[in-house]
């Protein structure tokens, strides 16, 4: 990871969303990667749940995150492919302010590095919603991997040059 040395990497409070009809606490190994993965850069949980695959109840616990200002980001695992019940992305786009296209753009080149043409059933995405960024993205351990290393640490990490997403973030009004 490319960090700048005069600057001390901002701590932020990221809340986890498993999105799953079958997924319990003690199944949630995508959820459980997350909040290991965040807590070792040093970020803190600041809140984790499970919703079943449904726009409304998706929308309804994000729509609580992004309005709490002690909530920084939120990363969203599950429900992203193309099964019948699979709504992450019809839940989450209408609470964008702004989309952040690369993300899918860049963890599905990431993906095919690993899994071939069937990253092209990955419909992850991401944007901001009330100055709280968001990523979707599967519902897989091995793809929570790859878009953490591969895009979301880095994003997440206020050192990281030569851009990162914690200037654009309500932290800033927190800590003012």
């Amino acid at each position: 990871m490319a960090k700048a040395t005069d600057e001390q990497a901002r701590p932020l409070a990221v809340a986890v969303l498993t999105v799953s009809d079958t997924r319990t606490g003690e199944t949630d190994s995508s959820g459980d990667y997350l909040v290991d993965a965040l807590t070792a850069e040093g970020h803190r949980p600041a809140a984790r749940t499970i919703v079943i695959d449904d726009i409304y109840q998706i929308r309804a616990v994000l729509s609580n995150w992004i309005a709490d200002p002690g909530i920084d980001a939120v990363l969203v695992t599950g429900g992203t492919g193309f099964s019948g019940r699979d709504s992450t992305p019809e839940a989450v786009r209408p609470l964008f302010d702004k989309d952040i296209d690369g993300f899918g753009e860049v963890f599905r080149a990431l993906s095919h590095a690993e899994i071939g043409s069937s990253t092209i059933q990955s419909r992850a995405v991401a944007g901001f919603a009330n100055d709280t960024v968001i990523f979707c993205m599967p519902g897989s351990t091995g793809a929570c991997r790859t878009a953490w290393q591969g895009v979301i640490r880095e994003q997440l990490d206020s050192s990281h040059r030569p851009c990162n997403f914690v200037g654009v973030l309500k932290v800033r009004e927190r800590e003012a």
